[in-house]
């Protein structure tokens, strides 16, 4: 059976781009089995052909086979109108004819065409009443007693169509339910792969950002001291070189761990010290420190450890939010850091005092109507609310100018922490504090469970 199907597969394929001219040979089949039927007679003596030639068909049933048949080519366009051309022929054949003509064979194959091609009540409707009028025309104007076998095969052999028929539309219909569903879970697999990608990239992109805006920052600060001091005070020259150095020593490791990730599971290259968190947030604090913010830090959180992701996206909001108040804020801000567990959350709350004549830093620049909230509402922007000591605010690496009115595009900081507790099914409110500064509060879930449900809902 399978040596056939390929020779069995393009003889089907042109079958079904030619359904006429398929019809027009079956069309020709059953009138050439009608001819030959009809000069049979089954209860004749057999001879050397059977029991063909005893008996010969009246002229005007030959006449009637043609258009019996000729119906039939018709059959795929119209199935109920070609069952009742053939079913009428039929009953004027048993009606007329004594013995009658096998014409019944057209409509035999009509009434599969109806089955198999409509659905089962139409074959319902359509399908008993020609059994009946048909099986009863031929008991009643019959030569033969209403029991005889002719009769009954009658009977026999449309209701086997309709079987027949009905169980070919239905296999038909199964077999496209089986194709669409599994093109639908081609496509279904297709777009997850591609949110897949979408959110990996998105994820990387917000990792190489925080690595990438926390450590130049403090570069640049550093270079600035350094180019300042460098005649008068070469010591204090040489110490903010050396932060320089390290900072950019730990931008190196962090991206090289953060493209890592990127390499295949089974790579003995690949990264395996931990993603940073809450763990090394004393080590966050020391070089913020080290480049001149002063930072508070109180923690509430009773020591312990957050669920993997909720660990990372923590650590990430204060690193973003203290390069915020070091770029922005001025040269004479403080900032101060609080996490403080409540029940299943924890709460990571970042403010800022603000420079000379600035209200923002750790978010967006200060000034009238820059508030955000992650989760739902988006950050909205003050016009022209200029920063602190010539620096302006912004989200994570965004500026707004120091001239009023005129301003250039936002960054992705405030972008990438609503993105981080979004997906954490947490919340960010951030926003200018009453007489300067600015304050960012996530609040961010505590538990492995409801991290756990948070990322599967999503």
């Amino acid at each position: 059976m399978t040596s056939l199907a390929p020779g069995i597969a393009p003889t089907q394929r042109w079958l079904r781009a030619h359904p006429t001219m398929c019809d027009g040979v079956l069309a020709l089949g059953v009138l050439l089995c009608m001819v030959l039927a009809a000069y049979a007679d089954p209860h004749a003596p057999r001879g050397a052909f059977g029991t063909f030639g005893t008996r010969t068909p009246e002229p005007s049933s030959l006449l009637l086979m043609l258009p019996a048949a000729g119906a039939l080519v018709f059959r795929r366009r119209g199935p109920v109108a070609v069952l009742a051309c053939t079913g009428l022929i039929t009953v004027i054949e048993l009606i007329k004819s004594e013995p009658p003509a096998p014409l019944a064979m057209s409509a035999v194959i009509a009434l599969y065409t109806v089955a198999s091609r409509t659905d089962r009540p139409t074959t319902w409707r359509v399908g008993l009443p020609t059994m009946i009028t048909l099986t009863g025309v031929a008991m009643v104007f019959g030569p033969a007693p209403w029991y005889a076998q002719e009769n009954l095969g009658i009977f026999a052999w449309t209701g086997m169509a309709a079987a027949a028929g009905d169980a070919v539309r239905s296999r038909r219909a199964f077999v496209d339910a089986i194709r669409e569903r599994a093109e639908r879970a081609e496509r279904t697999r297709e777009e997850e792969a591609r949110r897949r990608v979408a959110e990996e990239r998105l994820r990387i992109a917000r990792d190489l950002h925080d690595v990438v805006a926390h450590h130049i920052a403090l570069v640049n600060v550093q270079a600035g001291v350094a180019a300042h001091v460098m005649d008068r005070r070469p010591d204090q020259a040489k110490e903010a070189l050396a932060h320089v150095r390290e900072a950019s020593r730990s931008a190196l490791s962090e991206l090289r761990a953060t493209v890592g990730l990127l390499r295949q599971s089974g790579d003995p290259e690949a990264p395996t010290e931990p993603a940073p968190g809450l763990h090394v947030l004393d080590e966050l604090i020391a070089t913020f420190r080290q480049a001149g913010l002063p930072v508070d830090v109180a923690r509430a959180d009773g020591g312990d450890p957050l669920p993997a992701a909720a660990d990372l996206a923590a650590y990430r909001i204060v690193q973003e939010a203290l390069t915020n108040v070091r770029k922005h804020a001025g040269p004479d801000a403080t900032a101060e850091v609080s996490l403080v567990r409540v029940g299943p959350s924890v709460e990571i709350t970042i403010l800022d005092s603000g420079g000379a004549g600035d209200s923002g830093g750790a978010g967006v620049t200060g000034g009238a109507g820059v508030t955000g909230v992650s989760g739902g509402a988006g950050v909205s922007r003050g016009a022209g609310d200029s920063g602190g000591a010539g620096d302006s605010g912004g989200a994570g690496d965004s500026d707004v100018s120091g001239h009023p009115g005129e301003t250039h595009s936002g960054g992705h900081g405030l972008l990438g922490m609503r993105e981080r507790v979004a997906a954490l099914g947490g919340t960010l409110a951030t926003g200018p504090r009453h007489g300067g500064g600015f304050r960012v509060q996530a609040i961010l879930p505590a538990t492995a469970a409801a991290t756990a449900h948070v990322q599967g809902d999503g």
